[in-house]
Formats: C-alpha cells, sequence, structure tokens
C-alpha cells in the first residue's frame, strides 16, 4: 500500500494570480502540456469561461474579456502558446516600471498665505482694468491679512500686506499708491475665531462634551425652579 504524501503549501510554488486558486493554475499548467494546438485553444478557451464565470460582477466592465486573456498567459508564466485574440503580453511589460511622477515643489517665501494666493494673484493680473479687477485685488489682499493673523495672532499694519502683496505680484500691484484700506484687524480676527469654533462644533470629539455641556445646564434649570 502506498504511502500518502502530505503537500505544504510551503512546498507549493507560489501563484501568480492568487485570486483564482491552485486548481485553476494547475489547469493551465495541464493546457500548457497538450501537444494539439486546436485542443490546445480549445482548451485555452475553456479556461477563460471558467474565469469569467468566477468574476461576473465584471462582464460588463469594458475589455474585460482582453484582461482575462492577459491573466491567462500571466499564470501560465508566459508558456501557453495559443490564438489569442489580443496582442499577447510579456513578462518586460509585466514588470515594467512607471516613469516616476514629477511632484510640484513650491517653497513660498510666505508660507502663512498659501499657495493658493500666488495663483489668486496671476488671475488677478490677468484680468483688465476696471472695477471687477479692483474689488478682486481688495478680496485677495483682505484674504492675505486675514491668513497673516492666523499665523501671527496679534496684528498688522496694512502696509505691511501691501508690500507683501507688491513683492508677490512682481511689482505689478501696489495698493500703497491707493487710498485703499483693508477690512478692521478685530473683524478678521472674529471671522477666523468663528471658523475655528465651527471646525470644532463639527469635530466628533467634542459632541460628548457639548451634551455633557447641554444635560447639566437642562438639570440645572429644573434644580432652578423646583427651589
Amino acid at each position: 500500500m502506498e504511502e500518502l504524501q502530505l503537500e505544504y503549501n510551503s512546498l507549493r510554488k507560489s501563484l501568480s494570480i492568487p485570486e483564482y486558486g491552485r486548481h485553476l493554475h494547475k489547469l493551465i499548467d495541464q493546457v500548457i502540456e497538450i501537444k494539439d494546438r486546436n485542443e490546445r485553444n480549445k482548451a485555452a478557451q475553456y479556461v477563460i469561461s471558467v474565469m469569467g464565470n468566477l468574476n461576473p460582477h465584471l462582464r460588463d466592465v469594458p475589455d474585460f474579456q482582453h484582461k482575462l486573456w492577459d491573466q491567462l498567459f500571466i499564470m501560465s508564466d508566459f508558456k501557453l502558446d495559443v490564438d489569442s485574440p489580443y496582442p499577447i503580453p510579456s513578462r518586460e511589460e509585466l514588470h515594467q516600471r512607471p516613469e516616476r511622477l514629477a511632484y510640484p515643489q513650491n517653497f513660498p517665501k510666505y508660507r502663512f498665505y498659501g499657495n493658493n494666493i500666488k495663483y489668486m494673484i496671476d488671475v488677478a493680473l490677468k484680468w483688465e482694468d476696471g472695477e471687477m479687477k479692483n474689488a478682486l485685488i481688495l478680496v485677495i489682499a483682505n484674504h492675505m491679512k486675514k491668513c497673516y493673523l492666523s499665523w501671527n495672532k496679534e496684528t498688522v499694519e496694512d502696509e505691511v500686506i501691501f508690500e507683501h502683496l507688491l513683492e508677490l505680484s512682481d511689482g505689478k500691484i501696489n495698493l500703497a499708491k491707493t487710498n485703499e484700506e483693508l477690512s478692521n484687524t478685530q473683524n478678521l480676527m472674529k471671522v477666523n475665531k468663528k471658523a475655528s469654533n465651527k471646525s470644532q462644533y463639527n469635530n466628533p470629539k467634542n459632541s460628548n462634551q457639548k451634551n455633557f455641556i447641554k444635560k447639566k445646564t437642562n438639570n440645572n434649570q429644573k434644580n432652578n425652579k423646583r427651589n
């Protein structure tokens, strides 16, 4: 009587696409061994149909069949010689690395304004002279002042914002020559404080504290009425 030998996963060869399971990989290995080309093509078509049945949710995906044929050749370790309706992929294409993406490196001099402020200034410079352009420039200057106050937390003179705006616009926007005045520091600080409170209010971590305070307040009101 022959002894049964256990086959451990650690001794088995690794699967190219584990999602399909080891049985399908073994089936593909058997297809590779078929000598008759016509029979081999029929067997490959059968394997493709099995792979499609394993992924019924992908049948409506464009180029689904193309993907299955590519996976078939990958699981055969590119040893399967059959007639494919699509270009046969190569091992080099599979292991080809994509080109490295160029990541934009922006190192603004005044980081507290952010990178978008330069984009806003460039857009304003492209506009035709008029009331709309002047209004946009004033909005940008007020936004710069608000950003500065968020960073400095104290106060800033309008002349400082005008100098920064002049520098960031390459000397093309000079509000110092005009009689424009930016929004009051206290008003801008109130806007920042409201925005900060709103973000804290929307923070789920603070919901328990709010509920506790609300509940305690209601209890105190009830006790006062009883007394």
